[in-house]
């Protein structure tokens, strides 16, 4: 045939591959997991570097990236949470300990990145150098503003910075007689821009904002601006300029007063934290929270894995869906229970029913390698939600230890009898998560393991975001919030994939190698 016939004739016999529908064939095949299929490669005309990841994880928040930390209690605490969000992702703070304390972590991940602070931490001249060591050691900082009522709002009369006081040894020795008296300030109306341009000039650390009778109304630092250079994508609240933090609560009502401390430290998204999302206690707290606290803060419910569980959660005015039962590497709820279903399955079938309404999924369980990510995003979910993948790492709660020459890091799921114990009944996320607290015998649905350290997450987000971009490219999709539509128009193609084929497409046929995965 004349090859330049080629595209008409190919037109005629079809592209090659299955369309979505296709491959998730219940009667057919049954459920699927990540590793069943692979989508075939479509057409590039476009450079990986400039990919857009940009994806809603509920009705009203967006990211640039859609990677979010698992709430457990060896993942995500606040320096998880806190750089999570620098790179462009979102940290859930686990509910594995006491309301205060939880609430502690999102004041810490609040504190960490702001535009204007517009609730400073304030002392007076009367407070001593032991209470600026107090506050940094709880929340990392040490520039604080001296008023003349120790308030926001009172006469500005100085300021405490590190170098003040990091030679002093009296503790008790009161600000007045440390404090810097002569401070750069701004007057009340200036614009961002124009304080952080006040800021390089003066070469301060702190600009304190201050209306025309010297009253403290606000703070801008000069730590933000730096933090703005170095993490372009960060998350941030659009009008706080705060980093995004979300966190777990259950759906107890002892949980309803930890909320309300969650949302006062200044909570962005609520995860309601079940391992089987549809129940009437699920739906009660979603009321509840949209009556109690309503434009204030985003729910994201589930567990789910079947269009029933997610009608009744969307239906109850849930912003998003978590996707997932018994996936996790240390999730046994499968084999104990012999509830859940696939990954693959439960992700394509809930997103493209929450789609009709406009909630977003987050694909949770699963993820061990940059192909999963894409595989789930291709299968509908916006997000994904890691633990195994980002436990290990030094941001992730714990101390390493050695076994065998390996350096490890202790990783264990909210179901294993280990997590359960942690805490009393009122403030065990675990026990509330598996409906364990009033059981007398306690049911693991988890393990406790360790992971290989993976180093900072500085470096290991930017090789997942990278490679997840690259594969994109392969697919043909220039944007992600253009993958469903083109899965769904059948432009990006499928196929499944035999044993024989999950063993040809690994490393195989070598003595030895070394897998080394970024630089």
């Amino acid at each position: 045939m004349d090859p330049q016939l080629a595209l008409q004739e190919l037109e005629k016999m079809g592209g090659d591959g299955l369309t979505a529908n296709e491959l998730i064939d219940l009667k057919g095949t049954g459920g699927m997991t990540y590793n069943d299929f692979l989508i075939l490669p479509g057409y590039i005309n476009f450079p990986a570097d400039g990919v857009s990841l940009e994806t809603k994880i509920t009705r009203n928040i967006t990211l640039k990236t859609p990677l979010m930390s698992s709430p457990m209690d060896t993942v995500t605490e606040s320096e998880m949470a806190i750089t999570m969000a620098l790179l462009g992702g979102i940290g859930i703070l686990h509910n594995n300990c006491t309301p205060d304390e939880q609430a502690a972590m999102v004041r810490k991940v609040k504190k960490f990145e702001n535009g204007f602070i517009t609730d400073p931490v304030v002392l007076s001249a009367q407070h001593k150098i032991r209470d600026v060591l107090e506050i940094k050691r709880r929340l990392g900082f040490a520039g604080i503003p001296i008023t003349e009522n120790g308030k926001v709002g009172g006469k500005l009369v100085g300021i405490v910075a590190n170098r003040d006081i990091g030679f002093r040894e009296d503790v008790d020795t009161e600000l007045s007689a440390v404090m810097t008296t002569n401070v750069v300030t701004a007057r009340h109306g200036v614009t961002l821009a124009e304080a952080n341009q006040i800021l390089r000039e003066s070469k301060k650390g702190k600009l304190p904002i201050v209306d025309t009778e010297g009253n403290l109304v606000s703070l801008v630092a000069r730590s933000d601006l730096l933090k703005n250079r170095d993490y372009p994508w960060a998350s941030k609240h659009p009008q706080t300029k705060q980093l995004l933090v979300g966190a777990a609560i259950g759906t107890r009502p002892a949980d309803r007063q930890r909320l309300a401390k969650l949302v006062e430290a200044g909570l962005d998204v609520v995860i309601i934290d079940s391992s089987q999302g549809n129940s009437s206690f699920q739906i009660d707290m979603i009321k509840h929270i949209k009556e109690t606290y309503p434009g204030c803060v985003d729910v994201l419910a589930g567990n789910v894995v079947t269009r029933d569980q997610a009608a009744n959660l969307i239906a109850a005015g849930a912003d998003g869906l978590r996707v997932g039962m018994g996936s996790g590497s240390i999730c046994i709820t499968q084999e104990v229970m012999a509830v859940g279903r696939p990954q693959g399955t439960g992700v394509y079938q809930v997103s493209k029913f929450a789609r009709k309404f406009g909630v977003p999924t987050v694909a949770d369980g699963g993820i061990s390698n940059v192909g999963h990510i894409a595989k789930a995003l291709a299968l509908g979910a916006s997000c994904v939600m890691m633990g195994s993948l980002l436990a290990g790492t030094s941001e992730a709660p714990g101390e390493y230890f050695f076994l065998d020459g390996k350096r490890l890091k202790k990783y264990r799921g909210m179901g294993s009898l280990d997590a359960m114990e942690k805490n009393d009944s009122d403030n065990s996320g675990s026990q509330a998560r598996y409906f364990s607290e009033s059981d007398k015998v306690k049911v693991a649905q988890g393990v406790t393991g360790a992971v290989v350290d993976k180093g900072s997450i500085k470096q290991f987000i930017p090789y997942l975001i990278t490679g997840l971009q690259h594969s994109l490219q392969d697919m043909g999709v220039p944007r992600l919030s253009e993958l469903w539509t083109m899965v769904d128009a059948g432009k990006v193609r499928f196929e499944h994939r035999s044993a024989a084929a999950q063993i040809e497409g690994g490393v195989h046929g070598l003595v030895s190698y070394e897998k080394r995965l970024y630089k």
